[in-house]
């Protein structure tokens, strides 16, 4: 492995912005000073550029094993790499569903073999199978994933008895779809019987409204604090469920935690009749007092982290009607992008982006040794060019499926290195197929 020497960027870690070098040595941060001269090692000029840690996104859908037509988890990690992502989490609604210990570590092997950056799968829940979830050892997967509201897949978990078990029993985080299935059908018939078949897409966020989203994370916020639960709940998508969080306590105080999602952050109501299916999702984009209230609520720590909810499909499948066209779409190449742009904007500042995605992912999830900047820690880091401006077309789309939301977009901030392990995984535009990335180890 060559050693890297890293010159002159600016370091966003742990709140503080500061210029120095750093010293890659063996996969991980051997050094970071001033001046790192007399090594002999690759050198890599960083002035004027921004080094982050590796993104961490705890929530994404890479399509494998089973539904390889949408993604892959080579294609995704790639896609994730010249994001600036580093390490990944994804969820259990593969085909077949990962909901025992042996599918699970099929995926592992899957990932061992074709993912470019580090990983980690969630376990997924059932009606049935309380018992072996419980099994799962703590320190070697992300989570437990429980759809408490059906989403992509067919994982709908409704029986309370099993809900209390995992609850009352789980050794780990347990991370959550909240919406309630009771709400949302029936709002789905009333928009049946409003429109016939051909329910345009804007009446998804009346479909999937605040009602559901709202119900069904009271509900699991009240197991959870009966059984003393580490709960997170996934893609927080309403003004109305704010009210659970608190931005009383730190981090590694908090039982219940939160994410929000880029899109959720981007987008509001009024972009369907331009996007329509493309940014259907679930849960829905609502209007715009909520993505405003998301914004307060992240930016005083009531929202814990920053995410993508990744869910690509293939573009054939996202212009069907919307009875037909699923939710979900591509993001993980572009969410730093997102964030920038917001920066220049005002909106958020750069050390703040890096602890919502960088540093509270890895508190959050015990990760080992990744997430910050610090001598010893794994080499996982991006350099920045925040004033870059490029745009998003097809010729530099990753996702397998070809297509963004965000085409056509021009965004000011662009990743030019990306580190996994102290390799260089991407530069100069180009993907570098080093090896794969490592499985995640958890601190529990």
């Amino acid at each position: 492995m060559v050693s890297i020497v890293i010159k002159n960027g600016h370091i966003i870690n742990e709140n503080r912005i500061f210029v120095s070098d750093i010293l890659i040595k063996n996969g991980r941060i051997e050094k970071i000073a001033p001046h790192i001269d007399g090594i002999n090692a690759q050198e890599i000029d960083a002035s004027g550029k921004y080094i982050i840690p590796g993104i961490i996104d705890d929530q994404v859908h890479f399509r494998e094993p089973g539904l390889t037509h949408k993604a892959t988890i080579r294609s995704e990690s790639r896609a994730a790499v010249a994001g600036a992502v580093t390490s990944f989490m994804e969820m259990p609604n593969t085909n077949p569903p990962a909901t025992t210990i042996q599918k699970l570590e099929q995926k592992y092997d899957i990932a061992s073999q074709h993912s470019l950056a580090n990983y980690s799968f969630f376990m997924g829940v059932t009606n049935e199978n309380a018992a072996e979830v419980l099994q799962a050892d703590k320190n070697n997967i992300c989570g437990i994933k429980i759809f408490m509201g059906s989403s992509t897949g067919d994982m709908l978990v409704e029986n309370p008895k099993t809900l209390e078990q995992i609850f009352c029993n789980a050794q780990m985080l347990i991370a959550i779809h909240s919406e309630n299935d009771t709400i949302v059908k029936a709002n789905l018939e009333k928009a049946k019987q409003k429109y016939g078949t051909n329910i345009p897409p804007q009446a998804h966020a009346e479909i999937r409204n605040e009602k559901a989203c709202f119900a069904m994370t009271e509900y699991a916020i009240s197991i959870a604090k009966k059984c003393s639960t580490k709960l997170h709940v996934l893609h927080i998508s309403t003004e109305d469920e704010l009210v659970f969080f608190t931005n009383q306590l730190p981090l590694k105080n908090k039982n219940i935690t939160a994410e929000v999602c880029i899109h959720h952050l981007w987008f509001d109501s009024s972009d369907y009749d331009t996007l329509g299916n493309l940014i259907k999702w679930n849960p829905a984009i609502k209007d715009a007092k909520h993505k405003k209230a998301l914004w307060d609520a992240l930016l005083d720590d009531r929202l814990d982290i920053i995410a993508t909810d990744h869910a690509p499909h293939t573009w054939d499948e996202k212009q069907q009607p919307y009875l037909q066209a699923p939710s979900g779409g591509p993001l993980v190449q572009h969410s730093l992008n997102v964030m920038l742009e917001f920066y220049h904007q005002g909106k958020i500042s750069l050390e703040k982006i890096v602890d919502k995605m960088c540093h509270k992912p890895a508190q959050l999830f015990d990760i080992n040794q990744r997430g910050f900047i610090r001598e010893g820690y794994k080499a996982d880091l991006a350099i920045v060019d925040i004033h870059h401006q490029w745009m998003v077309q097809k010729s530099n789309i990753l996702y397998h499926c070809g297509w963004s939301a965000f085409e056509n977009k021009t965004f000011t901030g662009k990743v030019t290195h990306t580190f996994i392990n102290g390799n260089i995984a991407f530069a100069d535009n180009k993907i570098i197929e080093f090896g794969a990335g490592e499985r995640l180890k958890f601190d529990r």
